[in-house]
């Protein structure tokens, strides 16, 4: 348990910025679902736009480091090889 003022301090930083940090990882997850979905269905249009809206979003996540930059790109690239696929 924090004890000092600015542990204290900290411990509600920390809270703050992991609510934070917890909203921005699920948006970015819902962004990707949607691509998933979209590739699943068979859709190449709907998971090219998809994936043009969600890649935004990602880069945002590393930006404010939630996500590394390589895990990032890792996932863009996959996706979008998956997409490439479809045609």
């Amino acid at each position: 348990m924090a004890n000092s003022r600015q542990s204290k301090k900290r411990a509600r930083q920390n809270d703050a910025r992991f609510a934070v940090n917890k909203a921005r990882r699920s948006r970015i997850r819902t962004f990707l679902r949607k691509v998933e979905e979209a590739i699943e269905t068979g859709d190449k249009e709907a998971a090219s736009a998809a994936l043009k809206a969600a890649q935004p979003e990602l880069m945002r996540g590393v930006t404010k480091g939630v996500y590394h930059k390589n895990t990032a790109a890792r996932k863009v690239s996959r996706l979008s090889a998956r997409i490439r696929s479809l045609g």
